[in-house]
């Protein structure tokens, strides 16, 4: 949280984040995640890294899940929070609840 604090600082076009919401309280990642989509929104670009795929997804616009390290799959983020193989799993929920 202090990192994401001091890149802020410097009003950035684009910010690379890898695992923000490693290590903290739900509560913390729901408070993380919409300062990040709050930033998105307001023109700067966001690389997220983040195993929490349910969660990265949500905020995705287009999103690559990868696989022992090589491509599994890409595409757009709410296309990919729909695809079955995607949500069978990384997101351990039912088709009807992605």
């Amino acid at each position: 949280m202090l990192a994401m604090g001091r890149a802020l600082m410097t009003d950035p076009k684009l910010i690379l984040l890898d695992e923000p919401s490693m290590g903290l309280a739900p509560f913390l990642v729901q408070s993380i995640m919409q300062i990040i989509r709050n930033l998105n929104q307001n023109g700067t670009t966001i690389l997220l890294v983040e195993q929490n795929a349910k969660v990265a997804l949500k905020l995705a616009d287009y999103g690559y899940v990868l696989e022992t390290g090589k491509v599994f799959v890409e595409g757009d983020g709410a296309a990919l929070r729909q695809d079955e193989s995607i949500v069978k799993a990384y997101l351990g929920v039912s088709h009807g609840s992605a």
